[in-house]
């Protein structure tokens, strides 16, 4: 019951923040995609799971514009809203434990429009 919860969440989230296509490569329901196995480990801790750190990395080639890296950043930061028990330190730490870097800190806090 929890996993459709999850996944009717993360359709919601698609369906609420989606930008069109024209207006950017990458959509927030690519990102939600691409982070949908990481969302145990975002609650629980461990060890993010091999699934989860391939999204990771697939999401970070697929940003590579200044739109696309600020599509993601605001993507995430709705996603975090949305999904309940969201750890924002793992969250925070996600990419080096997928040895992967991105040019700002997954945060509630961090600016998306200064993202480059």
């Amino acid at each position: 019951m929890a996993g459709l919860k999850l996944i009717c969440g993360l359709v919601l989230l698609c369906m609420l923040v989606v930008e069109p296509m024209a207006t950017t490569a990458l959509t927030c329901g690519q990102v939600a995609s691409q982070t949908a196995g990481c969302i145990r480990y975002l609650q629980r801790g461990g060890n993010p799971p091999a699934a989860c750190c391939n999204g990771v990395r697939n999401l970070n080639r697929q940003a590579r514009t200044t739109r696309d890296r600020r599509t993601a950043c605001r993507c995430l930061q709705t996603a975090a809203r949305t999904i309940s028990g969201i750890n924002a330190k793992l969250a925070a730490g996600l990419p080096a434990k997928c040895g992967v870097k991105i040019p700002y800190k997954i945060s509630p806090s961090t600016n998306c429009n200064r993202v480059s």
